[in-house]
């Protein structure tokens, strides 16, 4: 049973309209899992080309697995936060050890940086398992129809209430596109909105979402950021070793935070220190 008022409506609007993305054409959960992991934090668009050519070269955990970690870098180079690629490897290879792609949620929460969310996403999307997910569309979504802030136990509660059983796939799809289209963070098209009889803030006064759990806020500024620093960095391993005496060039920073950011790399387990030489792993 979905929530009354809400869902139904949601999916008649979203079943017909639900974007155009590769991954929602399959069920295999190492696709899915892949595509999951690159949303987390890059917009789809850019997702879009990297998911092909990442699977082209890592069809499978098996394959994955079996790779270099610095070959899987060189696929992700890119898409930034290269640990997500580091914890996609160590996923592929836990999933080799096992024997089989976990369908249960307590076994994907065992995966190697796989959390609530991504775990919840693969049982509804590879294996269309009735669980209801919650990532920032969605969180948005609910805040606003309930008029309020949510922390995150209310958000996922609201979610479950409003999944409808043996739709989960279909359901949840509706629900992020409509927070991804028309539930937007801002400018949202309230007047075309199939939730708006039963939502609480309809575009009026203060936006409930806003710090609401879930809720994606600003990025930190880019640009001079360390996380620029070490993305410089990366970007020269992708193709070469690099001396350790010559990172601070390559990271524009000091002898004294480049030495600690190259530190930080190697424990990360995303460059290897060798004989007065960086490379990948």
């Amino acid at each position: 049973m979905g929530r009354p008022g809400l869902t139904d409506e949601v999916l008649a609007w979203g079943i017909p309209r639900l974007r155009d993305l590769p991954w929602r054409h399959t069920r295999d959960p190492w696709a899915i899992l892949v595509s999951e992991v690159m949303l987390q934090q890059t917009q789809a668009a850019r997702v879009i080309p990297a998911w092909h050519a990442f699977l082209a070269a890592f069809p499978s955990p098996d394959v994955c697995a079996s790779s270099p970690l610095g070959d899987v870098l060189r696929r992700w180079h890119g898409l930034g936060y290269p640990r997500r690629a580091r914890h996609l490897h160590l996923a592929a290879t836990e999933v080799v050890r096992i024997g089989s792609f976990p369908n249960t949620l307590e076994g994907l929460l065992a995966l190697p940086g796989v959390g609530p969310y991504t775990a919840r996403a693969v049982l509804a999307f590879a294996f269309e398992v009735d669980v209801a997910v919650v990532d920032t569309n969605i969180a948005r979504v609910l805040a606003r129809v309930e008029g309020r802030g949510l922390t995150a136990r209310e958000a996922q509660r609201l979610a479950d209430e409003a999944l409808e059983m043996g739709a989960a796939w279909e359901w949840n799809q509706s629900v992020m596109d409509l927070g991804a289209t028309l539930c937007r963070p801002s400018a949202p098209r309230c007047p075309d909105c199939p939730a708006r009889a039963t939502c609480s803030w309809a575009g009026v006064g203060a936006d409930p979402a806003v710090g609401s759990a879930g809720v994606s806020g600003r990025q930190a500024r880019f640009e001079g950021s360390e996380r620029q620093a070490r993305g410089r960095l990366m970007r020269v391993l992708v193709e070469r070793s690099v001396p350790e005496a010559d990172a601070a060039v390559a990271m524009q920073r000091s002898v004294d935070v480049t030495s600690r950011l190259v530190n930080a790399l190697v424990n990360e387990g995303l460059v290897v220190s060798d004989d007065g030489w960086l490379r990948l792993p």
